[in-house]
């Protein structure tokens, strides 16, 4: 099976474009990977509704109703395995 690989398939890569947009929008915080921006009150609702429209302009994927939990969104490493998995790109490969 010969699979084109998409660009921003590598999770570092997906992680740093959601910190560099986070950090932008919430005036230039330096956030990490894992840290919980929505229960420390950095994102409001208006700033969730860009965030998922940046998900899907940037990552080419469609976040569907059901999508919408905010346990997809509420850090940059969950954004990612969320973008990973609308591809069906595999969180790890073994062996």
């Amino acid at each position: 099976m010969n699979a084109q690989r998409h660009p921003d398939d590598d999770t570092t890569d997906i992680t740093d474009s959601i910190l560099e947009f986070l950090s932008t929008a919430t005036g230039g915080r330096q956030l990490t990977v894992d840290q919980d921006y929505v229960s420390e009150g950095l994102v409001d609702s208006l700033l969730a509704l860009e965030l998922v429209t940046q998900v899907e302009v940037r990552f080419g994927v469609e976040v569907e109703v059901e999508d919408l939990d905010l346990d997809n969104f509420r850090t940059a490493s969950r954004i990612a395995a969320f973008v990973r998995r609308k591809r069906g790109v595999p969180e790890h490969a073994d062996g």
